[in-house]
């Protein structure tokens, strides 16, 4: 028989608030991810079509959001750690709301990119508010695969948005997928108004009942995460442990770029046809992915995780540019998505376990925003390959975003070697 365990008292009461808490910021921004991912579908023919620019036009358009992002990510973080991750997250999705409200302006590719804008910089601040709160909400043991849940709310927002999208765009023409990108991140705000954001200082105490409910001790706690403690890197705009795994994540993230400028154009090019399907199902295989390997960053380290990923997710942006059918357009999505699936938590882990709670919340919004570097670069660089040679070579472009993930999965596994080392210190100790 097995032994009881000892009653921790108020074990309940930490550890059900904290649950309730992470489903509703889970829930929050899923609504506002689903109004973006409802809008990039339809940006490229809306740019293309009724307001007759070009490739770069295009490029432009869906990257520039990361402009304003690359700014409110770090500076949503640290105010997030002074006046609270609710309050950065709320207003981050009132912000995307009236970014929504924007695309409605008739003013051609100026009034798309300040609309892009506008949504960049909430979306920044939603992004960092709330994977910093789900990070204060969950044990350390399992925060690799707490970030990767979170992660659901992105990619599942941008796997259902875009089907929602396309059938908004059947049903009412493009008035009414902007009327949606307004509405849906409005909800959200109602629903972030409910939750109980709780203090951070009081984690260490729910890591605690988390970590008994788990059979674990605090020696099986990831090194370096509760001594860690706010010096000057803490003080700097971008802290130094964000910085190799933020190179990493934009490498990587500019073949996501690519995936999400040219999809539809490749595919319509090549006579495939289904290129919004074809996001949805690489969108779809990050949701799954992440459902079914989301612990492998804690179980097996951040470092491996990273680079196999990266690699994995060349493979299959490649095999998209390669196509000449959906179902191979279709494998490739679903590579690309695996691969995609596990880059951002791993590397976001290695970032966690290097500062100390408070400075999380600015490590993770200079981190965080390499994510928008990766596509705010991705894109438009993906559009300028294009554009050789009389332009419409989106194949080359998805080559070319490729390569940049194999970059990337190299300085992924670069990126970590210091954490590795003092890991081995600490065994050895």
């Amino acid at each position: 028989m097995h032994a009881a365990r000892p009653a921790r008292p108020g074990g309940a009461r930490v550890a059900r608030p904290a649950l309730a808490s992470f489903a509703g910021v889970f829930s929050a921004t899923l609504l506002c991810f689903l109004a973006i991912g409802a809008v990039l579908p339809i940006l490229p023919r809306y740019v293309r079509g009724p307001v007759g620019a070009g490739d770069v036009a295009v490029g432009v358009v869906i990257g520039a959001f990361a402009i304003t992002a690359l700014v409110s990510r770090p500076l949503g973080g640290r105010i997030a750690d002074h006046r609270g991750r609710k309050a950065v997250h709320t207003w981050g999705m009132l912000i995307c709301a009236l970014g929504g409200a924007l695309l409605f302006l008739p003013s051609g590719v100026p009034g798309l990119l300040l609309a892009r804008l506008v949504v960049g910089f909430g979306d920044g601040w939603v992004f960092t508010a709330g994977v910093t709160w789900i990070v204060d909400l969950s044990p350390s043991a399992r925060r690799g695969q707490a970030i990767g849940i979170f992660g659901l709310a992105i990619w599942g927002g941008l796997t259902f948005g875009s089907v929602v999208g396309q059938a908004m765009f059947t049903l009412g023409g493009y008035d009414a997928v902007w009327a949606f990108a307004a509405l849906s991140p409005l909800a959200g705000v109602v629903l972030a108004r409910t939750i109980d954001e709780g203090s951070p200082h009081a984690q260490p105490v729910a890591e605690e009942v988390a970590a008994a409910e788990l059979g674990l001790t605090p020696a099986e706690e990831a090194p370096g995460e509760r001594g860690a403690t706010p010096g000057p890197e803490r003080r700097r705009w971008v802290p130094r442990e964000a910085i190799r795994p933020g190179v990493a994540l934009a490498l990587a993230n500019a073949g996501y770029g690519t995936m999400a400028a040219f999809v539809v154009l490749l595919l319509d090019q090549r006579g495939i046809g289904h290129g919004a399907a074809t996001f949805t199902i690489f969108a779809a295989s990050v949701v799954l992915s992440r459902l079914v390997v989301g612990a492998l960053p804690d179980r097996i380290g951040p470092r491996r995780t990273a680079f196999g990923a990266g690699l994995v997710e060349a493979c299959g942006l490649a095999l998209v540019g390669a196509a000449n059918s959906w179902p191979v357009a279709i494998a490739g999505a679903v590579v690309m998505g695996a691969g995609m699936s596990l880059v951002f938590p791993s590397l976001a882990l290695i970032v966690v376990r290097r500062v100390g709670e408070r400075g999380r919340g600015a490590a993770m919004g200079a981190f965080t925003a390499f994510f928008d570097l990766g596509v705010g670069l991705g894109a438009p660089f993906a559009g300028l390959v294009a554009s050789l040679g009389g332009g419409g070579n989106y194949r080359a472009a998805f080559f070319a975003g490729a390569a940049l993930c194999v970059v990337g999965a190299c300085v992924g596994w670069a990126s970590s070697r210091d954490l590795q080392a003092g890991r081995a210190y600490a065994e050895a100790l």
